[in-house]
């Protein structure tokens, strides 16, 4: 067993685990694996090991893997920020995109998507707790941004993400997630059709499923301690 395959099998233990504590289905809550800064080969172990979902935060690196991986049947997520020369690549390349923010970026994906490809599945980063070093749409314009988001073409609403700030322990980290759960039904009671609530990495996953994740994002506690890429975009 190789040592992806073993932290793996950590991480599902862990969701599982936190799932049956907090009354949630088995099935309930998905694993996006954080390959970011790490090789082909990496992404390559998880896979045989049968992760088949993979967030990248920088995009140039993430689809020199994509080439590299094309014969495997992988489901992309851009989890990174997105700057306005960067979106064709993402409308291109990836099948989900977690850190949409505006609707200039929005609108770019939109009118890049390729017709010959399913629409791209959309979630609104929100900026849940205020982090002044987080991007994220303030969740008080959240929904003005989900309404015209879901009206674009070739692009598919599908939830939000969130990346707060670290709390001092489990009961504030909960307290934060649960805030972002509660917008995320808000935004169902008024119509919008989503599904997916990103929320939650290797140190808080457990609170995040409490609140009611749907997908959980961990790189560091599958692949390992992350090698610093200064100036990566």
């Amino acid at each position: 067993m190789t040592m992806i395959e073993s932290k793996l099998q950590d991480v599902r233990a862990r969701v599982a685990a936190a799932c049956r504590a907090f009354g949630r289905g088995a099935d309930a809550v998905g694993l996006l694996a954080v390959a970011k800064t790490f090789p082909a080969e990496a992404v390559r172990q998880a896979h045989a090991a049968g992760q088949r979902d993979f967030g990248e935060n920088y995009i140039q690196e993430a689809v020199d893997k994509m080439a590299a991986l094309r014969e495997l049947p992988l489901v992309w997520h851009c989890i990174g920020p997105i700057q306005s020369n960067k979106t064709r690549l993402v409308a291109e390349h990836f099948d989900w995109v977690h850190s949409v923010d505006r609707l200039k970026i929005a609108e770019r994906l939109s009118a890049q998507r390729p017709e010959g490809l399913p629409p791209l599945n959309v979630c609104l980063q929100v900026n849940i707790d205020g982090g002044p070093t987080k991007s994220g749409v303030a969740p008080a314009e959240a929904a003005a941004l989900a309404r015209a988001v879901a009206a674009l073409p070739r692009l598919r609403l599908r939830g939000l993400m969130t990346i707060p700030e670290p709390a001092p322990n489990f009961e504030a980290t909960l307290g934060i997630h649960t805030l972002a759960k509660a917008l995320f039904e808000q935004l169902k009671v008024e119509g919008l059709p989503l599904d997916t609530l990103s929320m939650g990495m290797s140190a808080d996953l457990e609170p995040a499923i409490a609140a009611g994740s749907t997908l959980v994002r961990v790189g560091s506690a599958i692949f390992g301690t992350r090698p610093a890429k200064p100036g990566a975009k």
